[in-house]
């Protein structure tokens, strides 16, 4: 194996925060690093193991990238077949709606609601847990989305408990979006509850991109994903205990929009969940194309905060903090997304997505910074410090009045 280079050689008392790995690793295909926590353990692994562990024959390959190559043996004519069959069993002929799909209007959720519509005959309802603050090219495209030709319930929670708990994300987690994906969680089943609706179709399953290999080998989606561990005291939120949350003025009344609906009721109300990409072959760069035909959609006219691409995560101003409260935990920004999943579908090389990454990849979110500490309530000075205490020096280092990482790409 190769000797470990020497700056990522942390002392053994150094703190690791986050739960990561103490070395970091990349992917000799891609540019993703292990020290993502959804991260395959296969993966991760290396850092204690000299066996090769990639089910390709060579070590150090991340699980995303495995199944990117998995997915070239897979026959998506049969995948299809299967789909037909799963859209025939739950169609209904009363006019009543007899798919959920969830979305923001982006390209992928346009791109799921017009297929299931146009193709396999559905009639879908599209459900939409609002973001923070729509920018203007935002709602230009989830209005967009509706006038292809959908129902949309757009779910708005109450702003002064939003705010309050994405603060409270903010500053004990780093982590602002957890109110925003967790209402996204919960958005579909209610739903799917209210209007009697058994099937919830969600577009891509996210272990194509960071998680274990062997989470893409059904369509069916874990029910930890809308449950997030609800049965096991206590629950918190925006790392708050729950019943805590009453010290910020948030009641168990404001909380209920977030609250989870269980397993046992999802079943026996005969709902499935299940994900698009398993059934057909996911791209977002060819669902962006497929979205620009048969809607209005359009693409930010220079390039995202923090990237190289201009067509995905468009909807929210938070958007940009989302991805570089990311690169701060794990040292892994937006670039680093959308590089690696481009690398995977073959539109750039590893060479390529090195250079974006060093060119953008932490790039600081400017454009709505001022909304955004307005949104939460705090100054300059305490975003700052919430920032730099989350900085695990295993990755960062300081370098006179700047940090930097540790182990750059390469």
């Amino acid at each position: 194996m190769t000797a470990t280079p020497p700056e990522t050689l942390i002392p053994e008392n150094m703190e690791i925060l986050h739960g990561l790995p103490r070395e970091v690793v990349y992917c000799k295909k891609c540019v993703m690093t292990n020290q993502r926590p959804a991260t395959s353990p296969e993966f991760r692994k290396k850092e204690t193991s000299d066996t090769p562990v990639s089910a390709f024959g060579e070590d150090g390959i991340c699980d995303a990238c495995r199944y990117s190559e998995y997915k070239k043996t897979i026959n998506w004519d049969d995948r299809a077949r299967q789909l037909q069959e799963l859209c025939d069993r739950f169609r209904r002929d009363d006019g009543r709606y007899d798919v959920i799909v969830p979305g923001s209007g982006g390209k992928d959720s346009v791109f799921a609601a017009h297929i299931l519509k146009e193709k396999y005959g559905m009639n879908p309802l599209t459900v939409t847990w609002a973001p923070h603050a729509y920018t203007d090219i935002g709602w230009k495209n989830m209005q967009a989305w509706q006038r292809a030709g959908f129902n949309n319930i757009l779910w708005t929670p109450n702003p002064k408990v939003h705010g309050a708990l994405t603060r409270l994300a903010f500053e004990n987690l780093l982590n602002p979006f957890q109110p925003f994906i967790l209402g996204q969680k919960v958005l579909a089943p209610a739903m799917a509850l209210k209007y009697g609706v058994e099937l919830i179709m969600y577009g891509e399953n996210q272990a194509e991109d960071h998680n274990r290999f062997d989470d893409n080998e059904t369509p069916l989606m874990d029910p930890a994903h809308y449950t997030y561990g609800f049965r096991d005291e206590p629950l918190y939120f925006g790392g708050v205990e729950l019943r805590g949350l009453e010290e910020y003025g948030i009641t168990m009344k404001d909380m209920q929009p977030y609250l989870p609906h269980l397993e046992d009721e999802m079943g026996t109300a005969g709902i499935e969940n299940h994900f698009l990409s398993y059934y057909i072959h996911w791209s977002p760069q060819q669902n962006y194309y497929y979205a620009k035909e048969v809607s209005d959609f359009t693409s930010n006219p220079d390039r995202s905060e923090g990237t190289y691409s201009k067509y995905a995560s468009l909807d929210d101003k938070v958007d940009g903090q989302h991805y570089y409260t990311m690169f701060i935990k794990f040292g892994q920004g937006r670039a680093m997304h959308d590089a690696c999943r481009d690398i995977r579908d073959g539109y750039i090389d590893r060479e390529e997505g090195v250079q974006l990454l060093r060119k953008y990849d932490g790039e600081f979110p400017k454009k709505h910074f001022q909304f955004f500490l307005d949104y939460i309530g705090i100054d300059e000075d305490k975003y700052w410090e919430i920032v730099d205490k989350n900085r695990s020096l295993h990755l960062w280092k300081k370098l006179g009045n700047d940090w930097v990482l540790r182990h750059p790409v390469r």
